[in-house]
């Protein structure tokens, strides 16, 4: 089993190299909407986000501590709105383990040990998009649990 941490500024190259196959991923679905190649992150951006507590980001590391696969959050405090009631959730921004450890069980315990930490911190619930062009995350999720909250839905001009 690997070990679950919040991330360091050390895993910022290995980072990029996931989140470098995550752009695959979507740039291949949709290319009229996400470029090819492109870094979602500058290194600054990342370790201004290592800093934030409301933007927790987790990974997972293999005994070598080499970044396997990582979580990036997002936890939104409801307090007096409108419509909703006062709660806590944790929004799964970006959830990625490498191409080539899919399926051994990386995912799901980056997946469980978010989840866990979500609950710690009082959230109501965890939520997350994933993209219709990516049906293996949309499997993914579905197999840990996750149903149906809203349908966000386009039509192009």
């Amino acid at each position: 089993m690997n070990l679950i941490r919040k991330a360091e500024e050390r895993d910022i190259p290995r980072i990029h190299e996931l989140l470098k196959q995550v752009c695959g991923v979507h740039h291949d679905g949709r290319p009229d909407i996400f470029r090819g190649g492109a870094r979602k992150y500058t290194d600054e951006q990342l370790r201004l986000l290592f800093t934030d507590s409301s933007r927790p980001v987790f990974v997972s590391v293999n005994e070598n501590n080499t970044v396997e696969g990582y979580c990036f959050c997002i936890i939104t405090e409801y307090r007096d709105h409108n419509i909703i009631h006062n709660m806590k959730e944790l929004y799964i921004d970006d959830l990625c383990v490498d191409e080539t450890l899919r399926g051994t069980g990386v995912g799901h315990d980056l997946y469980e040990y978010v989840k866990a930490y979500a609950r710690d911190e009082g959230c109501y619930h965890l939520t997350l998009n994933v993209w219709s062009c990516n049906p293996g995350a949309m499997a993914f999720y579905e197999r840990q649990g996750l149903q149906v909250l809203k349908k966000e839905m386009e039509v192009i001009l």
